[in-house]
């Protein structure tokens, strides 16, 4: 058994939740500028993610949940779950995204992964908090990923990394194979493979025997 380990937003999708969710109080702007800076390393991911969850203060659930229903997979990304789940592999999503988008993404498309390590934003009275909790705030994806395949029983010699963004590194550096899905100039480098689309992702992990 291999074990393969997702970023969420701008790898398996490319619908940036912070952003869906500050469609819904008029701060998206302000969020696009922060996620960017932080995906090319620009900020520290924790910060940015807590200046971004800020912005969301009061927003209601109602409409929180509106902006999770509008995050979607890939063209192709089922069809790469489905053929990792043929060969018997342990699929995983790491995000500093939110447990909520992920799982209404999976719904959607009729798939489904072992494993998601997500944030969440707390809500009290109806509306958000502005805060955010979750393992993957101020953790990173290097200890996540170290946590998990020793929960599975799986080598780190032996799993997968794909991810994007600078808050991908650390998996990608410590993964047996570290695949940048389209990925930033700063994280390219830690990448043992690029690809630009799910079906070229599903191509290199048959050549590579995984899929």
């Amino acid at each position: 058994m291999t074990l393969v380990a997702f970023d969420f937003d701008g790898t398996l999708s490319d619908s940036e939740m912070t952003v869906l969710l500050g469609d819904q109080c008029g701060v998206a702007d302000q969020m696009g500028e922060i996620t960017e800076r932080a995906m090319n390393n620009e900020i520290e991911y924790a910060e940015s993610l807590r200046q971004r969850c800020r912005l969301l203060e009061g927003l209601s659930d109602e409409k929180a949940q509106a902006a999770f229903e509008q995050v979607t997979l890939r063209p192709g990304t089922a069809d790469v779950i489905d053929a990792l789940d043929e060969a018997g592999v342990y699929t995983s999503i790491l995000t500093g995204g939110f447990e909520r988008g992920v799982e209404s993404a999976l719904e959607a498309e009729g798939v489904g992964v072992e494993t998601i390590i997500a944030n969440r934003l707390p809500v009290a009275d109806g509306k958000l908090t502005g805060n955010v909790e979750g393992p993957l705030i101020e953790g990173t994806k290097d200890d996540a990923l170290e946590v998990l395949t020793a929960t599975v029983g799986e080598a780190m010699a032996s799993t997968v990394a794909v991810g994007d963004g600078a808050n991908d590194l650390p998996m990608l550096e410590a993964a047996g194979l570290a695949i940048g899905f389209s990925p930033k100039p700063a994280v390219e480098p830690a990448c043992d493979i690029v690809v630009e689309s799910m079906p070229e992702l599903l191509d290199v992990l048959k050549e590579q025997n995984i899929a």
